[in-house]
């Protein structure tokens, strides 16, 4: 078994073009080589209405982001020059109440923005709702959640049935990377069937999956397929696909180690 395999990463693009993406990194630090191509592109949407929203913390109990996008999409909103300084004092007045997150990537943004995160150890929407139930009441105002197109609904509806005032705004839609056939096409053309190919959400698993069967095709069972955390592990598994190894939690160590030791271990 050579010691250097190909991994591919089918992700969302980086937020930040700048550096290299953690995941290779980490993956290269394991003695392996990573390929990354973005599986979905983004773009804002009702930022004047987010806008509105942001200036006008009296009328939510606090804010909820569960995505980098999300507050990608609020930095958007500031950075036209009119209201950064007016952010300031909104943003004390805010700080009053709960700023719930869900995980580290997420978190360190949203402190960026100079807001106090809450959550950023919960990792997952079913955890954060938890602490939110722990944390609020059905007497609240409604709490604002900024999400994304794709959501998932564990959160609002864990809100929902326990009466907690909520209010979504889609700020971000999502869609299928306009070259995400051609680049996986091209991957597989140049580098042939990689040892492992990791997976990053269910929609991933959604426009990608049919193509890497078919330039596959007798190879497929010698893939080891990766997933980032349950729910799209339940994506794969949906397709019939066997998991080889899942992250024990998002992080690029934890998905590394997690591709690492599925490539060592020998097939049953």
């Amino acid at each position: 078994m050579s010691a250097n395999m190909k991994v591919l990463l089918l992700k969302e693009p980086r937020e930040s073009e700048t550096e290299a993406d953690p995941y290779i990194k980490e993956l290269s630090s394991c003695g392996h080589t990573a390929a990354l191509i973005p599986v979905l592109s983004f773009k804002f949407v009702s930022l004047s209405d987010l806008t509105e929203r942001l200036f006008q913390p009296e009328r939510s109990g606090g804010l909820i982001f569960t995505s980098p996008r999300a507050v990608e999409a609020v930095k958007t909103c500031l950075e036209s020059h009119r209201h950064r300084h007016k952010w300031d004092a909104v943003k004390d007045k805010w700080n009053e109440k709960s700023i719930y997150v869900v995980g580290k990537a997420t978190a360190s943004l949203v402190a960026d923005l100079g807001l106090n995160p809450l959550g950023e150890d919960t990792g997952t929407a079913d955890a954060l709702a938890l602490l939110i139930l722990q944390r609020e009441n059905q007497e609240i105002l409604p709490l604002f959640f900024p999400c994304g197109s794709i959501k998932r609904e564990v959160l609002p509806t864990a809100l929902r049935k326990n009466n907690i005032p909520l209010e979504t705004l889609t700020v971000y839609q999502t869609a299928e990377h306009p070259d995400l056939h051609k680049n996986i096409t091209d991957y597989f053309t140049q580098q042939g069937v990689p040892a492992s190919v990791a997976f990053f959400s269910p929609s991933g698993v959604t426009f990608c999956l049919d193509l890497v069967k078919r330039l596959s095709g007798s190879q497929l069972e010698q893939i080891k397929f990766a997933s980032i955390g349950p729910t799209t592990a339940d994506a794969l598994q949906s397709h019939g696909l066997t998991v080889s190894c899942c992250a024990e939690k998002p992080t690029a160590k934890h998905l590394a180690a997690a591709i690492t030791r599925a490539l060592h271990t020998p097939d049953p």
